[in-house]
């Protein structure tokens, strides 16, 4: 049993977990900073973050893996991750790196609670309170106004974070997450290449060094480097924990939209974002405490 898993955190636990959660929510500001000034178009962003990530990756399990077993082929893991690389790029054409981000991660935990519910999983008064209040928070943050969100963007990224809690559903139980993350990103990298050619074709794709340079940055150190750094702090953290840090991606990519990127943090963004992490953390706490009873 790992030290870290159900006491207090330890330094190495702390400094692992926040880099990666950074490296997280790097991915929403790298993948708009290319994308708002056309520095390259959606498709080669995703193309290229998949291929930088699968070769990152295979680089890592290959001195790290002490296991030469292949595993089992998930093409359906690797559909949705293919999916979700590609949505999230289209979704940032037009939406902010926090608004993004909040809509992505909100998406996600709600993928996976729909999955908890339809599995016969339980959720107290508490539980049902907090996932009432995220999805109220979802529907305010994209509802009809000034400072909506442009509906297309959003529900490309809505459908990018369903993607990716279908993804992370498929992956529990694997016996090596590393490696099989590594083996869905060259899955998915064909299918991006495939997506391109009518791109190629009608000349829509287009790509300069520095929109080139932020996609493989995207793909080999927030994706690929950014989940090493992840699975060796989950090693260490309890579910619960693992769960509860992540409500920070939204707000450090909403501050570093802001940073980097110019962007505004508004009040419907900041309204919505109370509401969603803190439905989630509500949803989160009532399972916890379930699963100690």
């Amino acid at each position: 049993m790992h030290k870290g898993r159900g006491s207090g955190l330890t330094l190495q636990t702390t400094i692992l977990t926040a880099t990666a959660m950074v490296a997280f929510a790097a991915n929403s500001l790298l993948c708009r900073l290319a994308l708002q000034k056309g520095e390259i178009d959606p498709v080669s962003f995703a193309g290229i973050r998949l291929i930088a990530g699968a070769i990152t990756l295979a680089v890592v399990v290959r001195f790290r893996s002490q296991s030469s077993s292949p595993g089992r082929t998930d093409w359906l893991a690797a559909a949705m991750l293919f999916a979700y690389v590609v949505f999230f790029s289209f979704a940032y054409l037009t939406l902010s790196a926090g608004t993004g981000a909040l809509i992505l991660f909100g998406a996600v935990q709600l993928t996976m609670f729909s999955a908890g519910l339809r599995s016969g999983e339980k959720l107290g008064p508490l539980g049902w309170l907090g996932l009432a209040l995220a999805v109220a928070g979802l529907v305010y943050l994209v509802s009809p106004g000034v400072a909506a969100p442009p509906v297309l963007g959003a529900t490309l990224m809505a459908v990018a974070g369903a993607a990716w809690g279908v993804y992370s559903l498929r992956g529990r139980g694997v016996g090596n997450p590393l490696a099989a993350t590594a083996r869905n990103f060259v899955r998915a990298a064909p299918l991006a290449f495939l997506l391109s050619l009518p791109f190629i074709v009608t000349a829509h794709a287009h790509a300069d060094t520095t929109g080139i340079a932020l996609a493989i940055a995207s793909g080999a150190l927030t994706s690929g480097i950014g989940y090493v750094i992840w699975y060796a702090a989950l090693s260490r953290l309890s579910a619960m924990r693992a769960a509860t840090v992540q409500l920070s991606v939204p707000l450090i990519a909403a501050f570093g939209g802001v940073a980097f990127l110019s962007e505004a943090i508004t009040l419907r963004l900041t309204a919505a974002s109370a509401a969603i992490l803190g439905g989630i953390a509500m949803v989160l706490t009532s399972r916890s405490g379930m699963q100690r009873a």
